[in-house]
């Protein structure tokens, strides 16, 4: 079976429940998130998690994962920025049967934090 290569910028709070999941699912959307994108490039992912999710929550992770790729042929990869800006536009309510098509774990790659901001003191 072959399989593509997805990463998918998240905060903490997303982490925990992918951790919770067992490694191998992505959490329910939210009412105000119809749409699940994780991204076709690390560096796309790492400047989301850096620049985006390290802002929100104080942390940014990136993970990668596989998935079949027969099943990703039915989602248009979707130019959102530059040239490498591309992401897979999942709609919530299918994000269920996407998870099946998950092959392995979703594993953390890299991982960034907020800088610790300087005691006053010192």
């Amino acid at each position: 079976m072959e399989t593509t290569t997805l990463w998918r910028p998240t905060g903490p709070t997303e982490l925990a429940l992918v951790e919770a999941a067992g490694w191998r699912a992505w959490p329910p959307r939210l009412p105000e998130q119809p749409i699940f994108y994780p991204v076709l490039n690390e560096d796309y992912a790492v400047r989301i998690a850096r620049d985006w999710n390290v802002p929100a929550s104080g942390a940014g992770f990136v993970t990668r994962f596989e998935v079949e790729s027969a099943y990703l042929a039915r989602f248009p990869v979707r130019q959102v920025g530059g040239e490498t800006v591309l992401e897979l536009w999942v709609p919530a309510e299918e994000l269920a049967e996407f998870n099946r098509h998950i092959v392995g774990t979703i594993d953390v790659v890299r991982e960034f934090r907020a800088e610790p901001v300087p005691d006053a003191a010192g």
